[in-house]
């Protein structure tokens, strides 16, 4: 499907100047098919994992498994360093970001994890650290082989800004940004809805009311991290072709994210 044109930040802004506060950076991360190294941003390629670090395994109750055992290692879903993707994401001296997930679908997996989704695993690290790299992690003992066994692929990063959903906004502002929208593309929405892989911006909300996500450590409110998109490049398929979000507290990179279906 060819994509929207996108009307540029500044001209957003002219047509809606109101929505310069909302503004957020984002990545959009286009992948593409190729053999990354660990030491290379990637999606579903290799990571820089510290050979030392116990690899990720789940023992969650799945379609394979409804005991969980034995526990499957998880696999890398993205690699993603902080030279290919700047922003407001990283945390102070980190320059590494790994997420991994479960290769199987969980029905009710204990919060944060998302339901009838694979169950997430997150690492925040800095690449200086890791002197001495696993070459090979475990496989999956199990795993669901439609769409939760990413293909590695190569990306290429797009510097974006993003704006909420019109219902995060103010109510005066939400029949104007609603007839910017009707004004932009082919009817579709290419100021809110920013689809694929994505570091940072704001969450869609084109199918459910928007949620607001209150840390469970502090109550900070929580903000868009990453988002993991069903995609043909990547073969990766979430819900019903939808996205899997990552959100974590701005107020402590360290306090326990929460993840999202949509």
């Amino acid at each position: 499907m060819p994509r929207i044109p996108r009307p540029t930040r500044e001209a957003i802004l002219a047509a809606l100047p109101e929505l310069a506060p909302h503004a957020r950076e984002a990545v959009i991360f286009h992948p593409e098919r190729a053999e990354p190294g660990r030491r290379d941003s990637s999606l579903g390629g290799p990571l820089l994992w510290p050979r030392d670090e116990p690899w990720p395994v789940c023992s969650l109750p799945d379609e394979n498994s409804p005991d969980g055992v034995p526990g499957t290692a998880m696999v890398p879903v993205a690699q993603l360093f902080r030279r290919d993707a700047p922003g407001p994401w990283w945390p102070a001296g980190i320059d590494l970001l790994q997420i991994l997930w479960c290769p199987n679908e969980h029905w009710d997996p204990p919060a944060p994890q998302a339901d009838i989704s694979p169950v997430v695993e997150m690492r925040w690290r800095r690449a200086a650290d890791v002197t001495d790299p696993l070459s090979a992690p475990p496989p999956p003992s199990r795993y669901d082989e439609d769409g939760y066994l990413p293909r590695a692929c190569a990306l290429t990063a797009e510097h974006v800004t993003d704006f909420p959903f019109r219902e995060e906004l103010p109510a005066e502002l939400r029949p104007r940004l609603a007839e910017l929208v009707r004004e932009t593309g082919d009817g579709g929405d290419a100021i809110t809805r920013l689809a694929g892989w994505k570091l940072g911006g704001w969450p869609t909300w084109h199918l459910t009311h928007p949620a607001v996500l209150a840390c469970d450590a502090c109550g900070t409110t929580m903000t868009l991290l990453f988002t993991v998109a069903s995609d043909d490049e990547t073969g990766v398929i979430v819900g019903r072709w939808g996205d899997l979000r990552l959100f974590t507290c701005p107020a402590d990179y360290r306090h326990p994210f929460q993840v999202d279906l949509h």
